[in-house]
């Protein structure tokens, strides 16, 4: 068996009973959630590998994040913190007010119709009414699916026409730093590509942009809520669908991660405390949007059942308006934990290096950090750890699995941390790292990251509407296990490593290598505060790595000679092997809204193959830029 080792210790413990005894150990879980009717079957595994968690239980995950709190002595702390630096806005509800507007808005969407089992989108930017709409949903019974705001209007009609939703929530625009996005010209050109037509579309007009609302379709916000009735919660099986949510860069068809009401609701709540290390009335943030997973299970669900208050941001790391975002707004919330993804602190590392901006402001409530959402570069860890003088804990999870993968569960155990590292698998996932022939490798040995079936509760159940898409996507490969699409190793004391996604292990003249290894050696060179690492076509070798840098601001050297000592530093700490000989300095690198580094784009650009400008892209002007910059070097342009 090649999971951590088995010692002595909390977190050996706990993760030692969660494989040897599932049922008990999230039975222990599934105690501190409210059940209209408790479960009938832990662990329901009669049409594996569809598995199902609290088979026969009956609960309301509105009712647990919200109504619960207002009943048991929590109705007037705050539950929601909305700070906007781009609309210069802050507004506070306590969970009173929360389940106050989140039963009124629950009246608007039943009135249209909309029940348990029926699909809502919600197309919305970063304000509360977003969150009003998930836990309205949730409320009913319904199924909510939320698509980031902004995103391509083709994008959003495939969602649609899988989703069939019966009702869509939008806004009349997001806001982008300074400039304003309009929201209702996509919404109405989804809607013209659509094969599937909504009922209804409830529109909130932002004070900075007016949208124009079609007559018997849409209605206003604000009017419509005027007009209705609070509604109860109405009890679920713990097995309905809470939410799909498409995975990023969906293309043809999409591919919708169903998550549940009953196992969502207690391996969340089980997070918050065991991995996070927060209690009720703590002030958790996590800087994401609920467009991604993480604004899902850490922005709303996991802090609102349990009774933290949570933190809605509007802004950036950087530019609204400064360097010093993120210290003012744990300062002036008392944010204790804040979650976000390394490419935050890459920006901020960039922009401040010496983090002038932070001594600014008061940071005595500060206790942790977690970074996730890309892989965290050792050199990022280092520099946050030692500037902020609290754990900087990087953990490793996905769409898919709702929560995390591996972590430090800094609630049952703080684990030493090494850097690169994510540490170990959390409870309940037995993470294995596995050859092609589907046999566990040694200690070491980089392959594929595999988790050993059953998934543990709050995964994902399936993808919407395609069971088969589902097994072949995700179980058909390894057999036995959830193929997680991500390489790396595990070491001699169990703490794993991700490398890479799969698809980034390159070949080089028959040695594979791993780009997140390269990206190591080049984030340590002193005036580098980001990097990609890309494998490109080669006659002789197969594959070649090439590299691209982002230097931090500030830096006034020469880039030839950056790029001359980066290349130098791989072949001493890697080797002549990696054949890395070509780097290029650029301004930036082409992301994910999320925050993850396109690097299939640019080999693609490199390798001077077709390629779509993803719809997740956050500047697609950048682009052009990387195609330039690549082609300086002798790399190819696109082929169109």
């Amino acid at each position: 068996m090649m999971t951590a080792n088995r010692t002595s210790g909390a977190w050996q413990a706990a993760f030692n009973r969660s494989i040897d005894d599932p049922q008990a150990f999230w039975s222990e879980a599934g105690a501190a959630i409210h059940w209209y009717k408790k479960w009938d079957k832990v662990l329901d595994d009669s049409r594996a590998p569809f598995y199902r968690w609290f088979t026969g239980g009956q609960l309301n995950t509105c009712f647990n994040a919200l109504d619960w709190h207002v009943e048991t002595g929590r109705a007037d702390q705050t539950a929601l913190i909305y700070d906007s630096p781009v609309s210069n806005q802050t507004k506070t509800f306590t969970y009173r007010e929360l389940r106050d507007a989140t039963s009124r808005f629950a009246g608007v969407l039943a009135q249209l119709g909309v029940g348990k089992g029926d699909r809502v989108v919600i197309y919305m930017p970063m304000v509360p009414e977003a969150v009003v709409a998930m836990l309205a949903c949730a409320r009913l019974g319904a199924v909510h699916s939320v698509v980031f705001g902004g995103f391509a209007s083709r994008e959003l009609a495939i969602r649609i026409d899988d989703a069939k939703p019966k009702a869509i929530v939008s806004a009349s625009c997001g806001l982008e730093g300074k400039r304003i996005l309009p929201y209702k010209p996509l919404l109405d050109e989804a809607l013209r590509l659509a094969h599937h037509k909504p009922e209804k579309s409830i529109i909130l007009q932002r004070p900075m942009e007016h949208a124009e609302l079609v007559a018997g379709r849409d209605l206003d916000w604000n009017e419509a809520v005027a007009a209705a009735k609070p509604h109860d919660c109405v009890p679920v099986a713990a097995t309905d669908p809470l939410y799909i949510l498409y995975t990023s860069g969906t293309t043809g068809k999409a591919k919708g991660v169903v998550r549940d009401n009953g196992g969502h609701a207690v391996a969340l709540k089980w997070t918050m405390k065991n991995i996070y290390g927060s209690h009720p009335g703590d002030v958790f943030w996590a800087a994401s949007d609920v467009g991604w997973v993480v604004g899902h299970s850490y922005i709303v669900y996991g802090p609102l059942l349990h009774g933290n208050t949570t933190v809605l941001y509007e802004g950036k790391p950087v530019g609204t308006p400064d360097a010093g975002a993120f210290w003012r707004v744990i300062s002036q919330h008392k944010v204790k934990t804040l979650f976000t993804a390394p490419t935050a602190f890459r920006a901020i590392k960039k922009e401040d290096p010496s983090l002038e901006f932070k001594r600014k402001y008061d940071l005595s409530n500060f206790k942790a950090l977690f970074l996730a959402g890309e892989r965290c570069d050792p050199d990022t860890l280092r520099w946050a750890a030692s500037n902020l003088n609290v754990p900087v804990i990087d953990h490793w999870w996905q769409t898919e699995t709702g929560w995390s993968i591996c972590a430090n569960c800094l609630g049952i155990e703080q684990l030493p941390v090494k850097p690169g590292s994510p540490t170990k698998p959390v409870p309940g996932m037995d993470v294995r790292v596995v050859d092609y022939r589907n046999q566990e490798v040694k200690r070491g040995d980089v392959d594929a990251l595999v988790i050993k079936l059953p998934l543990p509760p709050g995964t994902f159940l399936t993808l919407w509407n395609n069971d088969e898409g589902f097994l072949k996507s995700y179980l058909t490969a390894y057999p036995g296990y959830y193929k997680t699409a991500d390489a790396g190793y595990m070491d001699d004391d169990g703490y794993v490593y991700v490398m890479s996604r799969t698809d980034d292990i390159i070949n080089v003249a028959g040695h594979r290598l791993s780009t997140g290894g390269i990206e190591e050696v080049l984030s340590s060179h002193p005036d580098v505060a980001e990097c990609a690492v890309c494998g490109v076509n080669d006659e002789l070798k197969g594959q070649i790595p090439f590299g691209l840098l982002v230097l931090k601001s500030g830096v006034q050297r020469d880039p030839g000679a950056i790029v001359s000592e980066v290349v130098q530093m791989v072949r001493d700490e890697i080797g002549p092997i990696a054949s890395f000989k070509t780097a290029v300095v650029v301004q930036r690198l082409p992301k994910t809204r999320s925050g993850k580094i396109l690097r299939g784009t640019m080999q693609k650009i490199a390798n001077g193959d077709v390629y779509a400008t993803p719809a997740t892209i956050d500047d697609p002007a950048i682009l052009a830029e990387i195609e330039a910059a690549l082609a300086h070097c002798g790399y190819a342009k696109k082929h169109t």
